[in-house]
């Protein structure tokens, strides 16, 4: 009997040893496959990745809306609004189908959270965590040879071919630049970028949030509007400064700026923040880091500096095309200023304003025409031609240069896939899609169009399809005055057109909005 139960226990032992180390193993192989097929997928699909990322954060927004309360005697907001609002803010396109000030003050710093987590220049910070990942995965290189992995957004953006791969392996020959006898980039010069976002992202808002709280606390006429509206300075100025920066366009008033169209000053606090998170953030990362190479003396920021290409991420340029971007940009906005000045002078839009209050407002729609989508005057009521350069403008890309680059050519590849290219063009362009979503909305919205032309029409869909396109928020809006049947219970309201569109077409812009954040994986962003 003793020695029949030995044996049964040491089989047992055999036995349990057994599994635990087929499970341990098991365990560990399925850890590995796990880890792998992450790694693959953020590697090789790193548009899946933003597309799960921006899916999130906007569910994650659209709850805690739900679950905050919004401001006291107000209607709480429509499960589809709040989760359009939460979409518009993590996609920072501004596109609003509520009144701002139905928002608590609670509600309005998870916006707040929601537009900075979505900004260009936090998304390119995080992306800098995933090089330097995969950076340390890859190990350092043959030395007759130079290679990196550059980023996967830039890399999309720049080769177009339909079956290249979104993650590319470059080698440059050691001959062709001075590398000071380094065989990879180091992941400390991968820290040192991530180091000068983190400083560019503090500066640019807590400066900016600071300016405008130093306004509002010196200027009584601006209190005096805040203090109607039972809004903080505090919440304000961060608010705005998010907003602002991340080119997003929300306030947290019903009005935007257009009630502090005369507040010539603070329209001017805000120019230069919403440059330098969008259109000129290129060159003034390159100064940012040109800074911390003087202060920190640093031999990391020179090598970025001299070799800007080599890191290979997007938003690193070189002096000559950060100075072609800047004279684009500018001439863009002095384009625009003196079209909407030319045309709107004597407008209906401008008559309460002063000479320099008109000029500065005219600069001030000229840069929000680009991302931002601030405004100072009522849309609708800007002249035709004004409008369609908005359009025009919108569409644009941030980078967009009609100088030529440095170095620019094309490589025996890139000529071997022009007919390809060129097919991919015309079959699944930008506009292409863009009018795909403007048939849909239209078949949407028929029976408005039916009823209600002068609001409901085709230019009206467009403009605000386009906005959303360019994540910018610029809308003609919904007038009561322009209905053909005069209706006593329609009220006018300080959202956007898209407010008074059916559920179908809204779920429709959130796509374009979605894919319009998305646009830089294809076709160089439009």
């Amino acid at each position: 009997m003793v020695p029949s139960l030995l044996v049964f226990l040491k089989r047992l032992q055999t036995y349990c040893t057994y599994s635990a180390n087929k499970l341990f193993s098991f365990t560990k192989s399925t850890q590995h496959a796990m880890k792998y097929s992450c790694q693959l997928i953020c590697q090789n699909n790193p548009l899946f990745v933003q597309v799960i990322y921006f899916a999130s954060i906007s569910v994650g927004g659209y709850v805690a809306l739900k679950i905050l309360k919004p401001r006291e005697n107000r209607h709480a907001p429509k499960d589809l609004d709040l989760l359009f609002t939460s979409v518009s803010a993590s996609t920072v396109s501004s596109m609003a189908t509520v009144e701002m000030e139905d928002f608590s003050n609670n509600q309005l710093w998870l916006l707040t959270i929601l537009m900075l987590i979505g900004g260009e220049v936090f998304i390119s910070m995080l992306g800098l965590h995933f090089m330097k990942a995969k950076f340390d995965a890859k190990g350092p290189v043959n030395k007759t040879g130079y290679s990196f992995y550059v980023d996967v957004e830039y890399a999309s953006s720049e080769k177009s071919g339909p079956n290249r791969s979104q993650e590319s392996k470059v080698t440059v020959p050691m001959s062709g630049i001075h590398l000071e006898n380094k065989d990879r980039v180091e992941p400390e010069t991968i820290e040192s970028l991530s180091y000068a976002f983190m400083v560019y992202i503090l500066v640019t808002n807590l400066g900016c949030s600071l300016a405008i709280y130093l306004y509002i606390s010196l200027v009584p006429d601006a209190q005096e509007v805040l203090k109607k509206k039972g809004i903080g300075y505090v919440i304000f100025s961060v608010f705005t400064s998010i907003s602002s920066v991340g080119n997003c366009g929300f306030t947290p008033v019903n009005e935007n700026m257009v009630i502090f169209q005369k507040n010539t000053i603070l329209l001017l606090l805000i120019i230069p923040s919403i440059l330098l998170g969008n259109t000129l953030f290129a060159p003034c990362l390159r100064f940012m880091m040109w800074s911390l190479k003087k202060i920190t003396k640093k031999k990391e920021y020179d090598f970025i500096l001299q070799h800007p290409k080599v890191v290979g991420y997007k938003h690193l340029m070189n002096s000559k095309e950060c100075v072609y971007l800047m004279v684009t940009v500018i001439t863009f906005i002095v384009m625009q200023t003196i079209l909407f000045c030319s045309l709107e002078w004597n407008s209906e839009a401008l008559r309460e304003m002063n000479k320099y209050q008109q000029i500065v407002g005219a600069l001030f729609q000229s840069v929000n025409a680009r991302h931002a989508g601030e405004n100072i005057v009522d849309l609708s009521s800007l002249s035709s031609s004004i409008l369609v350069l908005y359009t025009i403008m919108m569409y644009l890309p941030s980078y967009t240069s009609f100088l030529p680059k440095d170095g620019e050519h094309d490589s025996n590849v890139e000529m071997k896939d022009k007919r390809r290219r060129v097919c991919e063009n015309w079959i699944l362009s930008q506009l292409s899609y863009l009018a795909i979503f403007v048939m849909l909305i239209c078949i949407t919205e028929r029976e408005a169009m039916a009823t209600d032309p002068l609001n409901f029409n085709v230019f009206s869909i467009t403009f605000e399809v386009i906005s959303a396109y360019g994540n910018v928020g610029f809308s003609l809006g919904y007038s009561c005055q322009r209905l053909l049947n005069h209706n006593i219970h329609c009220k006018d309201a300080s959202y956007g057109f898209v407010g008074r569109w059916s559920g179908k077409g809204k779920v429709i812009l959130i796509i374009v909005m979605i894919f319009g954040r998305l646009k830089g994986f294809n076709m160089k962003g439009g």
